[in-house]
């Protein structure tokens, strides 16, 4: 019987499930674990949370193998699992413990062969990871439950006691389908390692295309779902999209060949067309990626190639989000399943805005085969609202970045001249939030000027104009092509500044950068009645892979940090198989935590060590105690991940040295700096996609601002379900600038997890993190 605080299902959903409860089991507590449907990546990292987290609040998970066709078949295809069979599985792509299409699951008979194998093993707890028709058929096998209990003591099977101790089957949800399809979630486990495939495809197809001067149309994945071609046309920088969502009209023809010979003229020299494998036109005739080919070769006299991306958009290891998130499900999923009654309405666990959202599971089925419905009856507005106010700006978005400027109606009034720089230390993808913003303000008629090595850059008069065809291609370069710097301008460079806006007649600045960019735009806000040239509106794009900046929840860059860090990570542990090793890595993040946190999630560390969790000698006593009877246990790898400013005395070297000593010759340990390789390389998807969003809310406040007649310096970002602005003047009362860091950080709630499906018999109480209730 399950010992835990228990909420009525309306507390529940008015509340969440409130931070720091404890959920503890007996040991009579059995979770059974599915994976169902087409595989997913980051499936793998669920059903180990969920293993771990069951184990450690003492439940005891079964892994249910081939899905549904093993709850039909019973025997071995049901098997506990204990700590180790989900070790080194994180990294993998597919699901460890298999999927199956299961026709017999869709007759009674074969849904009471399942009940008769989970009841034998006292299974009536179920978490169950697929799509919609999985879960669609879960709620039916759970709605049928106390039949199939009936009739098994009928036929003898089960004693009455055995019935009347598991009365109801509970059920929570996890999605797992790369289609991202599932309405009231913002992201499905492996969505964004699709994403991952599809926009690495499109890097490596625009350097071959540009060579030639060609046209590539691409196939992606999304039958009925246009999220994966939609947000890597934006991601990507392609010419032309096509999604069921938004199904082109008649002419489409035309329109397209006139979006590529234009674009060319514009200064492209590739063309890039995605195709949502379910695309139609607005009569529902199915546009095949061939058709789309012929088609431009007929209307433009160009040869175009056809790529369809085909599996490799499911396979392969998944990315670090679609590690650490689906870790934090799993997790919570136990959590859930302990917390939940033979009365409540079984849920799906998704994700809104970063937290762990729970939505019922029925509703969510119905809303998502609802949007099927309305594109068939072609109610195309109402489709693509179904799928969320981010889908249907981006759509917007995607719109202005790839019409060529031939096509853009200049609007009229007074022409705006718009300063864009960077500041600061370099994040992947400052390059795509310029190109964003240049792009997004030419559409409204301003002119973009770049500043060229930041504000010495600016003090220098180094600015120059930027157009459409300027900025091609920066979507997908690492780097900044602006240049940045990490220096606060001196009170003696004020004037300097000063001219310069005053001699290129800017009406406002955009700053993409971190903390420095923020500390030096305060400082010119407080110089105003001074320096009057400062007196423009000045936007704030928040850009630093240590995500430590105030007012945004999640900073540019910082998600392909973690993916940098994890690949290295990855690495790192598969140099260890030949030998015994403990290996210390230092992250980066300075005195914020978060890099290490999420690294140590994508990548499976055993210990962390973070700047805002005081370190001391009893600490790193226990956990060397700790690492000393876990390689006497077997155990060949100990990975430690440690925020590089953790602390003034016990630093990366500090605890190597003590591991070793401790180690008695029985296991080695290396340690190392992670470095810059964290800031390199092309941004991923999300932060892309990030940038693109950000800068498109930073030029509305500036015409807002413009609107108003105001000339206040903000900085924007993402704070749970909005992307807000606020005043510079005020930045001290979100940030610690002690420790260069906001007060709140979301993601500190998080750090319990770690330790729980990271190191077993770690002796950490199983603290619940909050399940907020789904608004969609």
């Amino acid at each position: 019987m399950t010992q835990s605080r228990q909420k009525s299902q309306a507390e529940r959903n008015d509340m969440g499930i409130e931070l720091g409860q404890t959920i503890v089991s007996t040991g009579n507590t059995r979770i059974g674990v599915l994976t169902s449907g087409g595989d997913a990546q980051g499936m793998n990292a669920a059903v180990r949370a969920v293993v771990r987290t069951a184990l450690a609040v003492g439940a005891r998970p079964f892994a249910v193998m081939e899905g549904w066709a093993g709850a039909v078949k019973g025997g071995e295809a049901i098997k506990e699992l204990q700590w180790s069979d989900v070790s080194s599985i994180l990294a993998e792509g597919g699901t460890v413990i298999g999927t199956a299409r299961c026709p017999e699951f869709r007759d009674y008979e074969g849904r009471h062969a399942a009940a008769r194998n989970l009841i034998e093993r006292g299974i009536d707890r179920l978490v169950v990871i697929g799509g919609d028709g999985s879960l669609s058929g879960t709620d039916e096998f759970r709605g049928e439950w106390s039949q199939h209990m009936r009739e098994l003591v009928d036929e003898g099977v089960i004693p009455q006691e055995v019935a009347d101790e598991h009365p109801a089957l509970m059920v929570v949800g996890l999605v797992g389908s790369i289609d991202n399809d599932m309405v009231g979630t913002d992201m499905t486990i492996g969505a964004d390692t699709a994403l991952h495939r599809i926009v690495d495809a499109i890097d490596q197809l625009t350097s071959t295309a540009a060579s030639h001067q060609r046209t590539f149309v691409v196939e992606v994945m999304g039958r009925h779902c246009g999220y994966l071609p939609l947000m890597a046309a934006v991601a990507g920088g392609a010419d032309y999209v096509f999604t069921p969502e938004d199904p082109v009209g008649p002419g489409w023809e035309d329109d397209l060949a006139e979006h590529l010979r234009l674009g060319r003229e514009a200064g492209r020299r590739e063309s890039i067309v995605l195709v949502a494998e379910g695309a139609t036109d607005r009569e529902g005739n199915l546009l095949t990626t061939q058709h789309i080919a012929d088609t431009i070769t007929v209307k433009t006299g160009e040869d175009a190639r056809v790529t369809i991306l085909g599996h490799v958009q499911r396979g392969g290891s998944p990315s670090a989000y679609d590690r650490w998130m689906s870790t934090l499900l799993g997790y919570a999923a136990v959590q859930e399943i302990l917390s939940t009654g033979p009365e409540d309405v079984p849920c799906i666990l998704g994700v809104r805005h970063n937290r762990v959202t729970r939505i019922p599971l029925m509703k969510a089925v119905r809303d998502t085969r609802a949007v099927k419905d309305l594109i068939a009856a072609g109610d195309f507005p109402a489709a693509q609202a179904s799928r969320g106010t981010s889908f249907t700006t981006m759509v917007e978005i995607n719109r202005i970045l790839s019409t060529p400027p031939q096509l853009t109606p200049v609007p009229e009034g007074s022409r705006r001249r718009i300063g864009v720089l960077h500041a600061g230390g370099l994040a992947p993808g400052m390059n795509t939030a310029a190109r964003a913003a240049v792009r997004l303000g030419i559409a409204r008629g301003w002119t973009m000027l770049g500043v060229n090595g930041s504000w010495r850059g600016l003090a220098d008069n180094d600015v120059r104009e930027l157009t459409w065809a300027d900025v091609e291609g920066w979507a997908f370069k690492g780097g900044a092509e602006l240049g940045t710097r990490r220096e606060v301008p001196e009170v003696e460079q004020y004037y300097a500044l000063g001219r310069a806006i005053e001699r290129n007649g800017l009406d406002a600045l955009v700053v993409i950068g971190g903390l420095n960019a923020y500390l030096a735009v305060k400082a010119m806000m407080d110089e105003r009645d001074r320096y009057p040239a400062f007196r423009i509106p000045i936007v704030l794009i928040p850009a630093s892979i240590d995500n430590n900046l105030p007012g945004s929840e999640l900073s540019i860059g910082a998600d392909t940090a973690i993916n940098n860090a994890t690949w290295a990570l990855d690495r790192i542990k598969e140099s260890a198989a030949a030998t015994r090793r403990c290996f210390v890595a230092e992250i980066m993040g300075r005195r914020c935590g978060y890099l290490t946190l999420m690294s140590s999630l994508s990548s499976g560390a055993e210990y962390i060590y973070l700047n805002e969790d005081s370190v001391d000698l009893g600490t790193i006593a226990a956990d060397s105690k700790r690492m000393v009877e876990s390689f006497a246990g077997g155990r060949r790898l100990f990975l430690v991940l440690v925020n590089e400013a953790v602390s003034k005395f016990y630093d990366r070297e500090f605890l190597a040295s003590v591991y070793e000593a401790e180690s008695g010759g029985v296991y080695d340990v290396r340690h190392s700096a992670l470095g810059h390789l964290q800031q390199g390389g092309a941004p991923s998807p999300f932060d892309r996609l990030l940038a693109t969003r950000l800068a498109n809310r930073a030029l509305e406040h500036l015409h807002n601002q413009f609107t108003r007649g105001e000339s206040e310096g903000v900085y924007i970002g993402q704070v749970g379900n909005r992307i807000e602005a606020r005043l510079v003047k005020n930045m001290f009362d979100d940030l610690d600038i002690v420790n260069r860091r906001p007060f709140d950080q979301w993601w500190r709630e998080l750090t319990p997890v770690q330790r729980i499906v990271s190191m077993k018999d770690c002796g950490t109480p199983a603290s619940a993190i909050t399940i907020a209730s789904s608004e969609a």
